[in-house]
């Protein structure tokens, strides 16, 4: 029986409500906290916009309102339904980079300005990343990384688990969020 994705309370029939720019599945009680969205017959849009693709999982295409086509695609080997974005591809910079930097730099004697110049990066920007004022940019990362034989980013061993609570119960937006009553 599907669940309302606001209070988690299983329903026989749920209507599709916009809350906040965010599409839900809610029940006739959590329906007030935002606009219904009406959907269009999918017969007609999806034989306009839809591809053809042959693969392992499981392709959807759907057009919005403005004609545009997006895709997404699911894997169905795992038995996990978790979507993939693009997040999950890129590396997570370590909490301590300023530490790990400063400490290699020292290490092999060089100042921030040596360092600077070895890089073809303004000691500013050395300064700046050691004292964690900014975040190095990509290019910049892999420059010190290369140059001071170490890594900045965590092991991104992101397990389904670890999105699901690992637990057989779906967590829904209810559990999360703090009504102001």
């Amino acid at each position: 029986m599907p669940q309302c994705e606001m209070c988690g309370s299983d329903q026989s029939s749920l209507t599709t409500v916009k809350v906040e720019g965010a599409e839900l599945e809610l029940c006739g009680d959590c329906k007030g906290f935002g606009t219904e969205v009406r959907t269009e017959s999918s017969s007609s849009a999806s034989t306009k916009y839809s591809t053809s693709s042959s693969s392992s999982g499981s392709d959807e295409s759907t057009a919005d309102s403005t004609g545009n086509t997006t895709s997404s695609s699911t894997s169905t080997s795992g038995g996990s339904s978790r979507r993939r974005d693009m997040f999950d591809n890129m590396d997570e910079i370590a909490a301590d980079y300023d530490d790990r930097i400063r400490q290699a730099r020292e290490s092999r004697n060089l100042s921030q300005e040596d360092l600077a110049d070895s890089l073809n990066e303004k000691a500013s920007l050395i300064r700046k990343i050691e004292r964690s004022d900014i975040l190095p940019s990509d290019d910049v990362r892999e420059k010190i990384e290369r140059r001071l034989d170490i890594s900045l980013v965590e092991g991104t061993d992101t397990d389904d688990d670890e999105w699901s609570g690992g637990s057989s119960t779906t967590t829904t937006l209810g559990d999360v969020v703090k009504r102001k009553d």
